[in-house]
């Protein structure tokens, strides 16, 4: 029995049901951790509705098994996509760019930061790519001349997309100054309707799907991890293996940077609390730490 729909039906799909809601609330969460609490069920409807749609499915039962079924991973992805919340700005939460350029930056020993290996940074939860560029233009302001690497990474392979291109139309770069739009942008368009990073700028960074809460690694540890308004979206036990996973890959007295409204108080974790939404792992490289 086919699971398409008739074409000639312009409206095929049925609404979703409470079951189905909590079918993709178990797969949701069993996959990247999201937690989709009750309530959700007319987000979850309209997100996922376009897919179902345009996969020509009569239901978001047939749409489900479709994806339980697609061994290549293909049609999870496009449904993380549709449910990932991917908004961000250059500059969010301005206080912890200053935090990191007078109080982080300085507290790296010269000869580390005068070698000729870049300082690199993790953003683990990169969405669209603002936090990126704005991390790097301001390692690029404190540090002239110094190497620096963003090593940014989503679960989203459309925000990692959108990200790597890096085209902003004009609402979004509206927080920038005006110096930082003529050194580090290019005009998208005359008159420009946006701005895109300079070629140079996209240069130091590095793009990568990561899911959290699954395994991953990297070659080396990081002395600033950058993992802001993610860890709203998942429940207790999802929020500690993901701070877990992010404590392992940050180097003995390293910064771990978390957003505002996320507070680790209630999570359990082995890093100490420096100031609100910032943390730091316990211990010191001598090769980088000039101070506890």
């Amino acid at each position: 029995m086919s699971l398409k729909a008739p074409a000639t039906d312009p409206d095929f799909v049925k609404p979703l049901d409470p079951r189905e809601f909590e079918q993709f609330r178990e797969l949701a969460h069993r996959t990247f951790g999201l937690d989709l609490k009750a309530g959700k069920e007319e987000l979850v409807s309209a997100r996922l509705r376009k897919l179902v749609r345009g996969g020509g499915f009569r239901s978001f039962q047939d749409y489900y098994r479709s994806i339980v079924q697609d061994r290549s991973g293909e049609s999870l992805h496009a449904m993380i996509d549709a449910l990932a919340t991917n908004h961000t700005s250059f500059l969010r939460e301005a206080d912890h760019f200053q935090f990191l350029r007078e109080t982080v930056l300085p507290g790296l020993n010269s000869p580390s930061l005068n070698s000729n290996s870049p300082l690199e940074i993790w953003c683990a939860a990169c969405s669209t790519g603002e936090e990126v560029w704005s991390l790097t233009m301001v390692l690029n302001e404190a540090l002239p001349g110094r190497k620096v690497r963003i090593h940014a990474s989503d679960i989203s392979n459309k925000a990692l997309t959108f990200a790597q291109r890096a085209v902003y139309p004009l609402e979004r770069c509206r927080g920038l100054s005006a110096p930082w739009l003529a050194r580090y942008f290019i005009p998208d368009g005359r008159p420009p309707t946006g701005y895109q990073v300079a070629p140079s700028v996209r240069a130091q960074a590095a793009f990568r799907r990561i899911n959290l809460v699954e395994s991953y690694s990297w070659p080396q540890a990081f002395p600033v991890i950058f993992c802001r308004n993610v860890m709203i979206y998942f429940d207790r036990a999802t929020q500690e293996k993901v701070i877990a996973g992010l404590t392992r890959h940050l180097e003995p007295g390293g910064y771990l940077f978390v957003g505002h409204a996320e507070s680790l108080t209630r999570v359990g974790h082995s890093l100490e609390y420096i100031r609100p939404a910032v943390y730091r792992k316990p211990g010191k490289n001598g090769a980088r730490w000039n101070r506890s």
